[in-house]
């Protein structure tokens, strides 16, 4: 085991990262749930990206490195790096070969860098870029190639998904870091943009 959450049975385990892995590994038949298609993902992950983008830019920049909750050791500077950083990643794994591990979507930015929500709303448009790139050069959309990640060989659209959801949740994260300031969302998240995205129930799981 490399790294977690990982599920048990005696001697026996399979990484948390992929739920219809764990399902079939505790005996049920599947998840009940039904992954969206490739070419409505790239939709929903993109109306993601744009809306951090904007959230970012309403922050004020004199608090982008108070903590998101109090009782995690996260900046908002860092987790609005690392919503752009997910889709990155995931594009360094689908396009350089690199393997997909949690930390490669957790490389903070550089100490005196991203000090500003503009700042990093800007590197947002970068990333955003490569990502519609990709998808429109990529060749074989139904995802199905496999790539390399720590919890073995996994389909594109497994990760595509999974990087989706997650940069959606963080964004969530800080629609409500603006609610806490008392700072009205000027285009908060579409309930279309979240639907058959499999987010966690709670906003800080």
């Amino acid at each position: 085991m490399r790294n977690v959450p990982v599920v048990a049975r005696g001697d026996q385990f399979v990484f948390g990262q992929n739920l219809e892995d764990v399902a079939e590994f505790v005996g049920l038949q599947g998840t009940g749930h039904k992954p969206l298609p490739p070419e409505q993902l790239i939709g929903k992950w993109v109306d993601v990206l744009h809306t951090a983008q904007g959230f970012l830019r309403q922050i004020p920049d004199a608090r982008l490195n108070e903590l998101v909750i109090e009782n995690r050791d996260r900046t908002i500077r860092l987790m609005g790096h690392h919503v752009f950083r997910i889709a990155e990643a995931f594009l360094e794994t689908v396009e350089d070969g690199v393997e997909y591990e949690v930390q490669l979507a957790n490389v903070p930015p550089k100490d005196g860098t991203f000090t500003r929500g503009d700042e990093i709303a800007q590197y947002g448009d970068a990333v955003i870029a490569r990502l519609q790139r990709w998808w429109i050069e990529l060749a074989d959309k139904t995802c199905q190639q496999n790539v390399k990640t720590f919890f073995g060989k996994q389909p594109i659209h497994m990760l595509y998904e999974r990087s989706t959801w997650h940069s959606a949740q963080h964004t969530r994260q800080l629609n409500a870091v603006l609610e806490r300031f008392g700072i009205q969302p000027k285009s908060p998240l579409k309930a279309e943009t979240l639907a058959g995205l499999p987010l966690p129930e709670r906003l800080w799981e």
